[in-house]
């Protein structure tokens, strides 16, 4: 219509010129038909390589994992370590269980989140299928500059537990703590952190907790030396070792990664703080030792604010024989503002799903108490694999906000990690018995410790 406007064409046209126009584009496709089949098939796309597609992706989703020293059993660093797993790699991306990620897609965002994009997928499937080409080696991009077997940069400070532990070839080994001197002269705000396990295959998980000069907590332990609650001679010590009010620093299980907090929140630790390290030891059938190190990399000035591990946690619970979905929750309420930063959610063996509510009470219609469920997060539990999600976009909540945690857990013999279905199943700390533990990281001014967080103010009210 534009075209005839410009022309003063009338938009009816006569029966003569309507025959010649038909002819003409009838005409016009046939010579660009004949065209086309005289010349040569235009080039197809040429296949993925190796150093210009495929290492990029290996780099940025895969290698905190494989690399030399990583957690993997086989690194993806070279295209000679990588090539022979081509088919694997297309398999477990495609069926997306590599990266390993276990939150539920449809609820929440979340910046940890190693998820391949859909073109990553289809070009690491492409590159497999065209036989893996290597490409050239000048496309491909500057390697990453990793910390000997650490996921953080260099650290600022390795601390290592004085002594190794030794561990059984079998049988069960008691909740092992290990007290380790900081000797810091000054107060110290901790930025980044990672627990580096010397037998990850041994170790079931680690907490790292902060003890400060002034607590009492397990004060008449053994320092640097490896004990456990039994081998305490105080009784309030070791009903105290499994129970503590104490800053945590740190939590490792497999699959997690490193804390790394942003430029304007950290962890603290006090002048001349004790690092106290609880480590949860499985037999493998093979006698070794563990002498687990942390590292830490420091802030260099002190924060706008400080970040705190709390939990909810369900400790009475007791799972029936035979229980395919059993469900078990806590809740609590914040007792001052905080900015919710990120989840761990921690089971054992029979573990299947977990995830983290907001609770929000009100009236239904009829006038009666009602609430309604926001989820923030949502988890396909995997005990090998025992990650944190941390927010894309951190979330402010006012005091007295309720929080939920539910966990569901699987005692049939349909799952295949269960050592015994027929088993009537409580808390415990062995893996075959159960926790239920939602640890969450909330950011408070710098100031506030986590014994003035919990004192809550009479004025406060139930946030609806």
């Amino acid at each position: 219509m534009e075209a005839a406007h410009r022309n003063h064409m009338p938009i009816h046209a006569t029966q003569k010129l309507r025959v010649f126009l038909v002819f003409g584009g009838v005409l016009a496709s046939l010579l660009f038909w004949m065209s086309g089949s005289l010349a040569q098939d235009p080039p197809k796309t040429k296949p993925p390589t190796f150093y210009r597609d495929v290492l990029p992706i290996l780099e940025q989703h895969c290698q905190s994992c494989h690399r030399a020293g990583g957690i993997a059993p086989m690194p993806f660093e070279t295209y000679e370590e990588t090539r022979p797993f081509a088919g694997v790699i297309r398999r477990a991306t495609q069926e997306k269980s590599m990266p390993p990620w276990f939150a539920d897609s449809n609820v929440g965002r979340f910046s940890n989140d190693p998820s391949l994009r859909p073109s990553e997928i289809a070009t690491l499937a492409a590159w497999a299928e065209a036989k893996s080409p290597a490409g050239e080696i000048k496309d491909a991009p500057p390697p990453r500059c990793w910390a000997e077997s650490w996921s953080i940069p260099r650290a600022d400070l390795v601390l290592k537990m004085p002594q190794a532990v030794p561990l059984p070839a079998g049988g069960d080994i008691e909740y092992t703590y290990e007290i380790v001197p900081t000797n810091f002269k000054e107060d110290r705000w901790v930025q980044m952190a990672e627990v580096l396990p010397a037998l990850r295959s041994n170790v079931h998980h680690a907490v790292v907790y902060v003890r400060p000069p002034d607590s009492n907590w397990l004060r008449h332990a053994p320092v640097g030396v490896p004990f456990t609650a039994s081998t305490l001679t105080d009784p309030e010590e070791r009903r105290g070792a499994h129970w503590t009010d104490n800053d945590v620093l740190l939590v490792y299980a497999p699959g997690s990664s490193p804390d790394a907090w942003p430029e304007k929140m950290a962890k603290f630790i006090p002048a001349g703080s004790d690092l106290v390290f609880q480590m949860h030891y499985t037999a493998n059938g093979r006698a070794a030792s563990d002498q687990s190190s942390i590292g830490l990399i420091f802030l260099k000035h002190a924060p706008e604010q400080r970040v705190l591990t709390l939990q909810l946690t369900n400790d009475h619970f007791v799972i029936p024989p035979g229980a395919p979905d059993y469900r078990v929750e806590a809740r609590g309420t914040l007792p001052n503002d905080a900015t919710l930063l990120s989840f761990f959610p921690h089971m054992h063996l029979r573990g299947k799903r977990f995830e983290y509510n907001l609770i929000r009470k009100k009236m239904s219609a009829d006038g009666k108490p009602d609430y309604e469920i926001e989820p923030l997060l949502r988890v396909n539990y995997h005990f090998h694999w025992q990650m944190s999600y941390r927010l894309a976009e951190p979330r402010f909540l006012r005091a007295g906000t309720e929080l939920q945690a539910v966990a569901w857990y699987d005692n049939s013999k349909a799952n295949a990690h269960n050592p015994n279905a027929r088993a009537e199943v409580r808390w415990g700390e062995q893996t075959y018995d159960e926790m239920m533990v939602g640890f969450f990281d909330v950011a408070v001014p710098a100031g506030v410790d986590k014994p003035h967080f919990f004192i809550r103010k009479k004025e406060q009210q139930q946030v609806h």
